[in-house]
């Protein structure tokens, strides 16, 4: 239960207990020294930075995706156009690179080496054995300065299962292509794609029910909510009404969220079992389960669980087909489009549709209030892929974006060509010192890139 002392601020470790059930609290007014507030020593409440990166496979369509003016008067390409409504909080990015991402006498295995090298700017080695050697990756690295000050030091999410064994591109452990985040040079941070799972490990307490218990409060679909509801009431009487608003915003959200969740393991459950097993709660739709685990960080960034997240939207090489965008092909192979007309409108569809649900999830972050602000404003989300065109498999030019405020540490709402050619990783060693590390280097970095 909450002990909240009317003189004292409410701790930022507050939860909302019920049997199973922990779901920490947004960043509350009441969190503040109440003191020194009232004197008007502190503002409003100002929040941490977050880190978020999205990954993408198979490269893009480069005429689509490419501004052709550079600076703030540019103009969204077709591919971007979904992500209008947040043109000024977007930093388009021409010019990255990945050379680590190429063969070095290895020969193929692009989409292996893109997803490995993406986060790490390491080339790693080519084995289809146990002994996988990557390198730490840039989210783990924001993890080790930052992610003491939250219960997870950082989350990792995405579409398709995360694989560690077999060969899964030219002589490439599965590993590679299927992880983005690396804990160290040998071990990959295993991502969650169970929506279900995800939500419970957030916010279930997890200790105090056994497998069986859990079972069957599922089973009942009773709302986590419920369980604290009793919690939720004590402490609501006490805040005032700007917390009391955020409160109630924010446990709707969550339980808008489990809903969604309940409804995909219904619409999972009535269809025929999938040829390969997975977790029952994926939605079948693709671009819903992106949405889902994107908002899923996102809850997770407000209640300050987490201030780093990567979302895998799939695993390189995937030869997913999108019938629904009238793409009936798989995605690999239109990338592979040999300048078939038909292959080209094919990956264009299918490039749309992926910033579609970045804008969706990018939606939710701009409604969710924060501090002084809203969550967009205090995270830097960075969207791409380690391929730039998918039929020449070539990792320079790299699509890549930034998205968010930055807690205003970022110059956005621009177009930045960069001299040719520049590490992806100069990039990254950039976004470690908004965290007031001051590294050396990362990865294979040469030096910084000006965010302004």
């Amino acid at each position: 239960m909450i002990h909240f002392a009317t003189r004292a601020p409410l701790s930022r470790r507050t939860f909302l207990r019920g049997a199973g059930v922990a779901i920490a609290l947004p960043w509350l007014t009441a969190m503040l020294p109440r003191a020194a507030y009232a004197r008007g020593l502190l503002s409003a409440p100002t929040s941490p930075l977050r880190f978020a990166f999205a990954f993408v496979p198979n490269g893009k369509w480069m005429e689509d995706w490419t501004p052709a003016v550079e600076g703030a008067e540019f103009a969204l390409s077709p591919t971007l156009e979904p992500l209008a409504a947040f043109r000024r909080q977007l930093l388009v990015l021409t010019g990255l690179k990945q050379a680590n991402a190429e063969a070095q006498r290895d020969g193929p295995g692009d989409h292996a080496r893109s997803a490995a090298c993406f986060l790490t700017g390491v080339h790693p080695k080519k084995t289809e054995g146990t002994d996988i050697k990557n390198g730490i990756s840039i989210d783990q690295r924001l993890a080790e300065v930052i992610g003491a000050s939250t219960r997870f030091p950082s989350i990792e999410v995405g579409c398709q299962p995360p694989l560690v064994s077999g060969g899964c591109d030219s002589g490439y452990s599965c590993a590679y292509s299927s992880n983005i985040s690396w804990k160290s040079a040998t071990t990959p941070q295993l991502k969650e794609v169970d929506p279900r799972a995800l939500f419970e490990r957030l916010f279930g307490a997890g200790d105090d029910l056994t497998p069986e218990q859990r079972a069957r409060r599922l089973a009942r679909k009773k709302s986590l909510l419920d369980y604290a509801q009793d919690d939720a009431r004590r402490l609501t009487a006490q805040l005032g009404t700007t917390d009391r608003r955020k409160l109630d915003e924010y446990l709707t959200a969550v339980r808008e969220i489990e809903t969604r969740i309940q409804k995909a393991e219904a619409d999972a459950q009535a269809q025929q079992p999938p040829p390969i097993a997975r977790p029952a709660g994926i939605p079948t739709d693709h671009g819903e389960h992106a949405r889902i685990l994107g908002e899923l960080v996102a809850l997770a960034f407000q209640a300050d669980l987490t201030r780093v997240a990567t979302h895998m939207i799939a695993n390189d090489g995937d030869n997913r087909s999108y019938p629904q965008l009238g793409a009936p092909e798989g995605h690999h192979e239109s990338s592979h489009h040999g300048n078939d007309p038909v292959k080209i409108e094919h990956v264009r569809r299918i490039d749309r549709f992926h910033v579609e649900q970045l804008a969706a999830i990018l939606t939710k972050f701009a409604a969710t209030q924060d501090g002084d602000g809203t969550l967009l404003d205090h995270t830097l989300l960075t969207y791409g892929a380690g391929i730039s065109d998918g039929n020449a498999h070539n990792h320079d030019h790299l699509p890549i974006l930034m998205a968010g405020g930055g807690n205003a540490t970022v110059s956005s709402g621009r177009h930045l060509r960069l001299a040719q050619p520049t590490p992806l990783c100069n990039l990254y060693l950039s976004l470690l010192d908004r965290t007031g590390a001051r590294d050396a280097s990362f990865g294979d970095s040469t030096g910084r890139v000006d965010l302004g």
